[in-house]
């Protein structure tokens, strides 16, 4: 029985791992071990070293692996080499000091700018509670870039017309006043107007049902999805896609980066900086388009 075996049962047996678990770690420890054989004579792998750890790792790069792969097969060899410092095979283990590549993070879907102005210059039909409601929840999702709890969670006292500015109650109960428009504050008074008609101001949520009752979260999805989905460039259609939209328009358009934060509501800035990828590939589209040596 060879070491990689033993350590297998030792996974089944004490560790009660699952199958699969069992079945990810062989293979990737196997993988490594014909690595090893291929590439380097009179090595086991109670003798590998970090150089060779790391030759693996630009081998599987090369290979075209991801990065979240990679760090999948690194984790692997990690509980490998404790498992054989605990049987005492090996003092210290070679990944002590090897850390992995850093996996990309997905640039967020957006809305550019022309096709969010069709979005949002839908017409409404006159006294009509559904289609005014519709379309405010996309202009309030674009212009304030709020999640889509936050926009549920939202009443009337929330929404001061009178200063232009939203209160957002978001995770963790914080808060954050977001600066609205002139349009959007016409429009929001319109929307009340005919709300007000309907429900006859007996409505606490700022966004209700056509029976009065309190909006959900599926149909919020539903509202979006459907004005969303004619884009053809668009991967998904979602309430965050607006969220993302408000954040790359805001970047393009030179805003700082802090201030996007704030608006977001974003603990950290690492959170935000994802968006100044998708700001950075749009200033390449342009750049490859304007630049005559491009």
């Amino acid at each position: 029985m060879t070491i990689v075996d033993k350590y297998i049962d030792y996974l089944r047996y004490e560790k009660n791992y699952s199958s699969h678990t069992e079945i990810s770690y062989y293979s990737d420890l196997t993988q490594f071990r014909d690595f090893i054989d291929t590439n380097y004579s009179d090595v086991e792998l109670e003798t590998v070293d970090g150089d060779i750890v790391r030759a693996w790792i630009i081998f599987l790069m090369e290979a075209k692996t991801s990065a979240r792969s990679v760090n999948r097969k690194l984790s692997s060899l990690k509980s490998f080499y404790r498992y054989l410092q605990k049987m005492g095979l090996v003092s210290i283990s070679p990944l002590k000091k090897i850390s992995g590549p850093k996996a990309k993070k997905p640039i967020p879907s957006f809305v550019n700018y022309a096709d969010m102005e069709k979005v949002l210059d839908l017409e409404v039909l006159d006294n009509d509670y559904e289609s005014f409601r519709d379309k405010v929840i996309l202009e309030l999702f674009y212009v304030t870039g709020m999640r889509r709890a936050e926009l549920i969670g939202l009443t009337d006292k929330d929404v001061d017309l009178y200063s232009g500015s939203i209160r957002v109650t978001g995770k963790r109960n914080k808060q954050r006043i977001i600066p609205i428009s002139k349009n959007t504050i016409t429009l929001i008074d319109d929307y009340l107007e005919i709300r007000n008609q309907n429900f006859e101001n007996q409505t606490v949520s700022f966004f209700v049902k056509k029976d009065g009752e309190p909006i959900y979260p599926m149909l919020i999805h539903r509202i979006v999805s459907s004005h969303l989905k004619w884009i053809p460039t668009l991967a998904k259609a979602s309430p965050h896609v607006l969220r993302h939209s408000f954040a790359t328009g805001m970047l393009n358009n030179g805003a700082d980066i802090n201030a996007v934060k704030e608006l977001l509501g974003h603990s950290s800035l690492a959170s935000t900086e994802i968006y100044t990828h998708t700001s950075f590939d749009e200033l390449k589209k342009i750049y490859n388009k304007a630049h005559p040596r491009a």
